[in-house]
C-alpha cells in the first residue's frame, strides 16, 4: 500500500449521491487491545459513516476512549498496548508498517477532554499545523487559514483582535474551540473527540454542540461522552460499549428508543453505569 494514498481527498459519494447510504469512511474488524494481560477491547467491528457524528457511549472503563485512540495510532505511544485487528480509512489500512503515522494524525485529527492549547499566541497554534505539513506557501495564505479555521470553529470575532495574545489566556469553553480551530487547520477528514464538553460550563456545552452540529456537513466525527442527552443531541450514530466489548450499534434514535439488547436498555434507563 502506498501511505499517500491515504491523504487523497474523498472522491464525491456516487451512492450518496443516488440517495443510497453513503460509504463508510472509518472500519473496524475484530479491533483487539491489550494492556499488557489486561485485554481491554474484545473483537469490535463498526462501520463510521462519513459526514455524520457517531457517539461512544458506556460506562467508565468500558473501552470507548480506547477504540476512540485506536482510530488514529494514539495508542501506539504506550508501550504495553498491543492493537490486532484491522482499521481502515477508505479503505487503507492505517496500521500497514508503510504508513506515516504523522501524516495519519493530520487527518484524523483528536481533540482532548481537557482544553490542551500550545503555550503560544492564539495565532500560532492554529498555524503550527499547517505550518509544519507545508500547507501554506506563505504568510498570506497562512493568515487565510488560521481565520478560516477560527471562523470553521466559530471563534474569529471573539479572537481577531487578540492573535498576538497567549491561547491560555482564554476561558475554558474558547480554549476548546481554539484546539478544534488547531485541529481543523491541516483539513482533517475524520475528527475524534473524547469528552470535549466534560471540564466545561452549560453554555461552553452548548456552543461546542452547535458547532459540532456544524462541522458535521464537512467532517467525519466521532465523539466519547458520559453523557447520553449529549449523545442524543449530536449524533446520528450511537455506539454502546459495555466490558471491552461493543454490545450494539446503530440509529441514535433507534438505540434510544428501541434497543436491540437488555444492557443497552439497563444503561440508558440508569440501571447501571
Amino acid at each position: 500500500m502506498n501511505s499517500a494514498s491515504i491523504l487523497t481527498a474523498e472522491a464525491p459519494n456516487a451512492a450518496a449521491s443516488a440517495g443510497l447510504a453513503p460509504e463508510p469512511k472509518v472500519v473496524a474488524r475484530n479491533v483487539d487491545v491489550h494492556y499488557g494481560e489486561k485485554h481491554a477491547l474484545k473483537a469490535v467491528s463498526v462501520d463510521i459513516p462519513a459526514r455524520a457524528v457517531t457517539a461512544f457511549i458506556g460506562p467508565s472503563g468500558c473501552g470507548k476512549s480506547t477504540f476512540l485512540r485506536c482510530i488514529n495510532r494514539m495508542n501506539d505511544t504506550i508501550s504495553t498496548c498491543r492493537v490486532t485487528g484491522e482499521i481502515t480509512i477508505d479503505g487503507q489500512d492505517i496500521y500497514d508498517p508503510r504508513l506515516d503515522v504523522v501524516l495519519l494524525r493530520a487527518r484524523v485529527g483528536m481533540v482532548f477532554q481537557k482544553p490542551n492549547p500550545f503555550p503560544k499566541t492564539i495565532y500560532e497554534n492554529v498555524a503550527y499545523g499547517p505550518r509544519l505539513h507545508g500547507l501554506a506557501s506563505g504568510k498570506a495564505e497562512l493568515d487565510e487559514i488560521v481565520e478560516r479555521s477560527l471562523r470553521r470553529a466559530s471563534l474569529w470575532e471573539e479572537a481577531k483582535d487578540r492573535l498576538g495574545e497567549s491561547g491560555t489566556g482564554l476561558s475554558g469553553g474558547q480554549q476548546q474551540r481554539l484546539c478544534i480551530a488547531r485541529a481543523i487547520a491541516v483539513s482533517p477528514e475524520v475528527i475524534l473527540m473524547d469528552e470535549p464538553c466534560s471540564a466545561l460550563d452549560p453554555i461552553a456545552t452548548a456552543k461546542i454542540e452547535e458547532l459540532i452540529d456544524e462541522l458535521r456537513t464537512n467532517f467525519t466525527i466521532v465523539i466519547v461522552t458520559h453523557s447520553m442527552q449529549q449523545a442524543a443531541r449530536v449524533s446520528q450514530r450511537t455506539a454502546f460499549f459495555h466490558l471491552g466489548t461493543l454490545v450494539e450499534e446503530g440509529a441514535t434514535d433507534q438505540i434510544f428508543t428501541n434497543p436491540r439488547d437488555r444492557r443497552t436498555q439497563d444503561y440508558i434507563t440508569g440501571r447501571f453505569g
